[in-house]
């Protein structure tokens, strides 16, 4: 999609409203034609020498009139243009971020948060003002059109000058173009660049401090500022030029006008009527220029982030940006029902048609998006069980798992070529399996290849024999429940970081915290369970941090425990509780955990091994420290540690 075609959509997504917004404010801008025409009455029967009293109050009432008239239409211009403008700005904010969730978790956002947030908020700015700029424009070209009849039809001389500044405006705003383009784009990815910078030292304070490079951050922040403030002065100069462009021109235009107008007169083909109706013209004709020239900037802008807006989708098409239906965020409009009974039909008749001949088994997971089945290549089957409407991460019947098959799993780092390869494992219900491995042998890909959070290269995966087309709408709970290597907290009560929405009557938050070994530590918090835990979790220790994780999965039932390096923070002691707790009450749920730590390999019904990326060797604990080096290397402790991205 071009940004012609993006905002061409864009002024079609609400065609009733946007209309309603353009005849308000083409009536507000006509109404302009009113007391011009008054105004030249006036004049024509002063040079008559006519008698005025009745006149005189008559013109006064109708320019009084026409003045409240055009102040009910302002009134009706705001509501309409409000509405507009923020449904638009709603719109593609909400299917953004919708776009940000449906994708896979690792790598949802193709740069850093503070820049992911101005593309939210500035670039999404920038458009909104383009689509609302359009209206005004176009309702002063009406007043234009109407105004250059009435003047051609008294002087058609006169009336070329008006609007030749036009022509200037339309030249000038073409030239700069290129220019235009370019600084923006200078200025936003400044502005992204300060933002950013931003958001991670509100997230390493700790770092900052501990290394004592407070004055080298302020320093690096004030550079990235300057940075900022060279763009912006050089975007803002620009546009200011192009403004002084479009003012002087209409002077210039007034003044060729005045003396034009002084020959003419002295001949009588002109009266001082004429004069005033064309200098009343002429000022409002100076706002036509000014918004044309506007808008066509605003429009050369919107363009630069229409691009940027695009580089956030990841290669989607840039019409999901547009899209009406439900895209996965809010409730499904109606829209998306037809479009959901509409696809129900089209698998149904599909299924009928490849009845007996089907070589692949049903194809299981939960539909969140239109985009999901074209990012995945599948479309994905919903269980008996769970209702089409259900809401994702929701308690819900599923079938327990018994077998969980995954084979030729690959991905590979587009920037490092690094990853995992033909990764073959098999997981049954009730077992507890650790992956372990030197630094960087790919514990962590493996796990969010598998859960969908990174695209999988190749690869398939099965639940009880069934393939699963969707691993990132399929491995949430009562499916699966995950604890990421690093905790994410936000900067809340430690209850709701622990529930996210879950509400309280439907959860064991009592015996989550047990299993994660976090009741003594929550007694000795100041406000227990209400404490707050600051931007993400400083005010609890790593452990801590780690523990809440931990009570945040357990407390949603699920078939699948995903553990990763749950315990590299914590104690011997509190580890070895932990996994025993776990052990006695997780009942049959299966367990997946990256490890290097003897407390779990040594509970471990089978233990993975991975170098380079594949799986080096497999087995018991005993059987390996028999087979595999790496694996002595780590059980002795030579060797240590885990990886934080591969």
């Amino acid at each position: 999609m071009k940004a012609r075609q993006f905002f061409t959509r864009l002024l079609t997504l609400h065609p009733v409203l946007y209309l309603a917004n353009l005849v308000a404010w083409t009536l507000v801008h006509m109404s302009l034609l009113i007391p011009g025409l008054i105004t030249k009455r006036y004049f024509d029967q002063l040079e008559n020498h006519g008698h005025y009293g009745y006149a005189v109050w008559g013109l006064a009432a109708l320019l009084i009139g026409a003045a409240l008239g055009r102040m009910g239409v302002i009134a009706i211009g705001f509501l309409t243009d409000v509405h507009y403008r923020f449904r638009i700005s709603m719109l593609l904010r909400r299917n953004m971020l919708a776009h940000v969730l449906n994708e896979p978790g690792a790598r949802a956002i193709p740069c850093s948060p503070g820049e992911a947030i101005s593309n939210f908020r500035d670039d999404i700015d920038q458009t909104e003002e383009a689509v609302s700029w359009s209206v005004d424009s176009l309702g002063l070209v009406g007043f234009a059109i109407v105004a250059g009849y009435i003047l051609t039809s008294i002087d058609a001389q006169m009336t070329l000058f008006v609007f030749v500044p036009l022509v200037l405006v339309v030249a000038a705003a073409q030239i700069a173009t290129a220019r235009i383009q370019k600084y923006r784009a200078a200025s936003r990815e400044a502005t992204a660049r300060v933002t950013s910078s931003i958001s991670e030292m509100f997230a390493n304070v700790q770092a900052i401090q501990v290394a004592g490079a407070e004055s080298r951050v302020v320093r690096r922040f004030v550079e990235l500022s300057d940075e900022r403030r060279q763009t912006m002065v050089k975007d803002k100069l620009l546009t200011e030029t192009l403004s002084s462009v479009f003012t002087n021109s209409v002077n210039l235009g007034t003044g060729a006008i005045l003396l034009l107008a002084g020959y003419k007169m002295r001949s009588g083909s002109f009266t001082v009527g004429d004069l005033s109706l064309f200098v009343y013209y002429l000022t409002f004709v100076t706002q036509l220029i000014s918004n044309l020239g506007n808008f066509m900037t605003y429009y050369k802008q919107m363009t630069v982030s229409f691009g940027r807006l695009k580089n956030m989708l990841q290669g989607a098409s840039a019409s999901l940006l547009t899209a009406a239906a439900y895209t996965g965020v809010g409730k499904p409009g109606r829209d998306w029902d037809r479009q959901e009974q509409r696809r129900k039909r089209e698998q149904a008749a599909a299924g009928a048609g490849t009845a007996g001949g089907a070589s692949d088994s049903p194809r299981i997971g939960v539909r969140n998006s239109a985009g999901a089945e074209a990012r995945h290549g599948a479309v994905a089957v919903q269980t008996t069980q769970a209702s089409a409407g259900s809401t994702p991460g929701a308690a819900a019947k599923t079938e327990p798992l018994h077998r969980l098959e995954v084979r030729g799993l690959s991905y590979l780092y587009p920037e490092t070529g690094r990853g995992i390869q033909g990764i073959d494992l098999e997981l049954q219900r009730g077992s507890f399996t650790v992956v372990t491995g030197m630094i960087g042998s790919g514990k962590t890909t493996l796990l969010r290849a598998l859960l969908g959070l990174l695209p999988a290269d190749a690869g398939e995966i099965r639940w009880n024999g069934q393939r699963v087309a969707s691993p990132a709408d399929f491995f949430v709970p009562p499916h699966s429940a995950y604890t990421a290597q690093i905790p994410r907290l936000y900067s809340d009560k430690l209850r709701d970081n622990i529930l996210l929405g879950l509400p309280p009557e439907q959860s064991d938050l009592t015996g989550a915290l047990h299993a994660a070994v976090m009741e003594e530590d929550v007694a000795r918090l100041e406000h227990g369970l209400d404490t707050v835990v600051g931007p993400r979790g400083v005010k609890l220790s790593g452990g801590q941090a780690q523990r809440t994780a931990a009570a945040r999965m357990l407390v949603r039932d699920a078939e699948l425990y995903v553990f990763d390096d749950l315990s590299s923070a914590l104690d011997v002691e509190t580890e070895r509780r932990l996994w025993e707790r776990l052990f006695r009450q997780r009942g049959e749920a299966t367990c997946l955990v990256v490890s290097h730590r003897k407390t779990a390999l040594a509970h471990a019904d089978r233990i993975i091994v991975l170098k380079n990326g594949t799986i080096e060797a497999s087995g018991t604990a005993e059987e390996l420290l028999a087979l595999s080096e790496s694996f002595r290397q780590l059980w002795y402790g030579e060797e240590a540690g885990d990886d934080s991205a591969g």
